[in-house]
């Protein structure tokens, strides 16, 4: 998110791209043919891009993952994300530009969200500054930015019925929630505070705050201090099955305004849902380095 607070970007590289509708029809047997660099823009001129592309447009090393005409790179401490990019309709324009994640220190933590493993929660910078460069208007700036990773060797709606996650700055650092309802009925619940180098500490669970609903009518609820409110204040991704935004909530007293995710699984499972997706995340099969 900007300083200013009127910007913000996501930027997620995928290998097996969950949330495309054509890995799903494929059966997701080969996550290497459905690979994805999806940007989000939030503000004035934001656009969203996701393309599902196919095995030949992967190129990846242990400090590089390249997609297509995109790619992630360690550069020394830093993490640079070159993009290139198309936006899906109804907007259709071309995104291109350089971020950079300046993270504060780099974690060894690892969260198992089901017993056997099968997803793992990686918050690899929960700290972190990010310089933002895109070839439009307004869109230099610099902010607060945060990088994380989950790994899973089965599909989220296999296990999952439902899930909330929010990072909130904090003035020593930054606090994680993660909270989730498996399909068996049991639940996860868990609270992560950092450090400014890193170091994690599992903390009380503070209330959960109920919130509005998206205008999808995802539920959202979020955790902060008992009897306070917690509320979007900037509106980024909304979807039948899920929701992005940056929420105002209290920890210890402290007002701050973080990223907060709402994912309904049960509505993803539903069938009719994937035509709309295809719209929206768009094919391209074939790629060919120069």
């Amino acid at each position: 998110m900007s300083d200013c607070g009127t910007r913000a970007v996501s930027v997620i590289g995928f290998i097996g791209s969950v949330f495309s509708p054509w890995y799903r029809w494929s059966g997701r047997k080969n996550p290497q043919d459905h690979v994805c660099i999806n940007v989000a823009t939030y503000g004035k001129g934001g656009r969203f891009t996701m393309t599902d592309r196919g095995q030949s447009a992967l190129r990846q090393t242990a400090s590089r993952l390249e997609v297509g005409p995109s790619a992630m790179r360690w550069e020394n401490d830093q993490l640079v994300i070159d993009i290139c990019e198309m936006s899906s309709h109804p907007l259709i324009s071309k995104i291109e530009g350089q971020i950079r994640v300046l993270p504060s220190a780099i974690t060894d933590v690892e969260l198992p969200l089901t017993e056997d493993g099968a997803h793992i929660w990686r918050p690899f910078a929960p700290r972190a500054r990010i310089e933002v460069d895109i070839d439009r208007p307004g869109w230099t700036w610099s902010g607060e930015g945060y990088f994380d990773a989950n790994f899973g060797t089965r599909a989220l709606e296999e296990d999952f019925s439902y899930w909330t996650w929010g990072r909130y700055p904090t003035g020593e650092g930054a606090t994680c929630f993660y909270d989730a309802t498996r399909l068996d009925g049991s639940e996860l619940a868990a609270a992560f505070s950092f450090d400014a180098g890193g170091q994690a500490h599992h903390i009380p669970l503070p209330a959960k705050l109920p919130m509005k609903r998206s205008f999808w009518s995802v539920k959202r609820e979020t955790r902060g201090d008992a009897g306070t409110k917690a509320q979007q204040v900037q509106n980024m991704l909304d979807a039948p099955f899920y929701s992005r935004s940056a929420v105002r909530t209290t920890l210890n007293g402290q007002e701050t305004t973080g990223v907060h995710e709402a994912l309904d699984l049960t509505r993803f499972r539903s069938p009719l849902l994937k035509p709309m997706l295809a719209v929206r995340v768009p094919r391209r099969r074939n790629w060919t380095f120069s």
